[in-house]
């Protein structure tokens, strides 16, 4: 192998780290929107203009409807918060598999979700996220996301506060 070839391969994986890298930091800048009190325009903000958010399977507190285009993600998600249910949240987010393809990407996440319900007591949510991510001026976006929920209920009955 000439140090060219060898030069351009090492670029190569080196620009793959850093996407996969920013793709981290997209996952975590939407768990922190979603945990400042689901806040719609943080979300909103991190998807494409035409960008999607889905929910299915396993709660009863949010509808599965697909969410299209960056107002309905904020409107969706500021109804998360105007419902009231949810005092405080933590979104875990574990094990990712994240796959480059040039300006596009897909990665799967394990996910757990903690809150605080409004009834004082404690709940948990345990699933799986599902994303579609494009590169656009040089930053990543969600294209879609889809929080497959496999579990969601109360573990601990709360007290007085």
């Amino acid at each position: 192998m000439t140090t060219g070839l060898i030069a351009e391969d090492t670029h190569s994986r080196l620009v793959e780290l850093e996407d996969i890298e920013a793709i981290r930091k997209l996952k975590a800048a939407y768990c922190d929107a979603c945990d400042s009190d689901h806040d719609g325009d943080a979300v909103a903000a991190l998807f494409v203009k035409n960008g999607t958010w889905q929910q299915v399977g396993g709660t009863k507190n949010a509808d599965d409807r697909k969410q299209t285009g960056k107002k309905e993600i904020s409107e969706f998600m500021f109804g998360l918060r105007a419902a009231g249910f949810i005092k405080r949240s933590s979104h875990i987010v574990a094990n990712p598999v994240i796959r480059i393809d040039g300006n596009r990407a897909r990665g799967s996440w394990k996910f757990i979700m903690l809150y605080t319900h409004k009834n004082g007591g404690y709940y948990r949510v345990i699933g799986r996220y599902e994303d579609q991510y494009v590169k656009q001026g040089g930053k990543w976006f969600f294209q879609s996301l889809t929080a497959h929920v496999e579990e969601n209920g109360l573990y601990l009955e709360g007290g007085e506060e």
